[in-house]
């Protein structure tokens, strides 16, 4: 029996006009999804517009991505951005350091083995974003934790269903920010973030407070708590942490 993804990968979907929204980002909407069933097996490919429209995630199309998160090497502080007024999806709020989905336009982003397109894809996003050199985020050094599947409203009509692939890295970073992307960043200790949610005029990204509730303190303890010798924090003592092999469900 077909998922309701597969089902969906294959259905009649819906198309929206984008003249009304800012032209840069209208353009990106053009980038094609990997589109995945339930347990993240590829499916295809779809332009971002179709697989962002609530009507068609409502019929259950679901597609791959990533988050990145970005900490300080010295202190082990992550990096947040806040997401520009141009985004289509979800502007205006903070999130992790970069969000966004590996290509189907990109082979080595199609790679499934040891994650590696989503690595491809979060050092191009980070340097998109943020203007990060990808000379200072290696594909290797990315530290994959797991992989969560969630669906969240955008504003009625705009949305996300995504497997979305937890990424952490530690490096010390250029930030040049893309104004089209960000409007906002800013380096955070868990005690700061904690603040940060508890003020009412701060408004955050679904998928963020989802992975911060669930996950994201416990790691960041872990993260702390095994400083090299140098005193540094290293993404890569997280290996082995969690078992990534599954999708953690959270619709």
């Amino acid at each position: 029996m077909s998922s309701p993804a597969a089902i969906a990968a294959k259905a009649v979907l819906t198309s929206i006009d984008l003249s009304g929204y800012d032209p840069v980002q209208s353009k990106l909407m053009d980038e094609r999804c990997i589109l995945v069933d339930e347990d993240d097996s590829a499916l295809g490919a779809m332009d971002k517009k179709t697989c962002h429209l609530m009507e068609n995630i409502n019929k259950g199309l679901l597609h791959r991505a990533f988050s990145a998160f970005v900490f300080r090497p010295s202190d082990g502080k992550l990096l947040l951005q806040k997401r520009a007024p141009e985004k289509i999806t979800f502007p205006n709020m903070w999130t992790n350091t970069c969000c966004s989905h590996p290509l189907d336009d990109f082979e080595a982003e199609k790679v499934e083995k040891d994650q590696l397109g989503v690595r491809v894809a979060a050092s191009r996003k980070l340097e998109h974003e943020l203007g990060i050199p990808q000379s200072q985020t290696p594909v290797d050094e990315f530290q994959y934790l797991t992989r969560i599947h969630y669906l969240a409203p955008s504003d009625g009509m705009w949305g996300e269903h995504e497997v979305d692939y937890i990424l952490f890295i530690t490096a010390d970073v250029t930030v040049v920010p893309n104004e089209n992307e960000i409007c906002d960043h800013k380096y955070v200790d868990k005690a700061e973030l904690q603040a940060m949610f508890e003020e009412s005029g701060n408004s955050f990204t679904p998928w963020f407070k989802l992975i911060a509730r669930d996950f994201l303190f416990g790691w960041w303890d872990e993260l702390l708590a095994r400083k090299g010798a140098d005193g540094k924090v290293v993404a890569k003592s997280l290996s082995g942490i969690v078992d990534g092999s599954k999708v953690v469900k959270m619709v």
